[in-house]
């Protein structure tokens, strides 16, 4: 799989100087531990205009590819997030959004993912093809797209990133 390139971070507020009027805040890199995430907070809070800032929330993040993160987001999370969509990209995102969970999206790549195909009928193709002798006489009668229609009613789910761009992943 395509090692992912690109910015993975979080924006993070002091909330003392965001009640006052103030924007104080910084960008964080999320592609490193919780702990180095909550280094650059308490780094960021110590320069705050305001004194004993301590609060803090993320208002803004970048490079999540369409995961969604709260205000109070969790570093521990951001980081995990930040490093599987790192390793996977725009997939990796989108199937957290699909499954619902982290946990499920690492799940379904190690166990699951059957690899990415043109459309859902390439995938159907050459499943056939690697499990059934076709005869050459019969080759133009079959009708994969049909077969695709039908493996995903049961057997897979898809996730498009883009134009010829389906990955298939097998139902557990």
């Amino acid at each position: 799989m395509k090692q992912f390139e690109g910015d993975i971070r979080i924006y993070v507020a002091c909330l003392a100087a965001y009640n006052n009027g103030i924007l104080h805040g910084c960008w964080i890199d999320a592609e490193q531990d919780a702990y180095a995430i909550y280094d650059d907070v308490r780094a960021m809070l110590a320069a705050s205009p305001m004194e004993d800032a301590e609060e803090w929330a993320i208002h803004d993040y970048e490079g999540f590819e369409g995961v969604r993160l709260s205000e109070y987001e969790g570093f521990a999370e951001v980081s995990k997030l930040a490093a599987f969509i790192s390793e996977y990209g725009e997939i990796g995102g989108q199937l957290i959004g699909h499954l619902g969970s982290l946990d499920e999206a690492k799940k379904a790549m190690e166990d699951a993912y059957a690899g990415e195909y043109k459309s859902l009928a390439e995938f159907a193709e050459e499943l056939t093809e690697q499990s059934t002798e076709i005869p050459e006489s019969l080759r133009f009668y079959i009708d994969y797209e049909a077969m695709a229609r039908d493996i995903k009613i049961n057997d897979v789910f898809t996730i498009d990133t883009g134009f010829e761009q389906v990955h298939v992943f097998w139902n557990h």
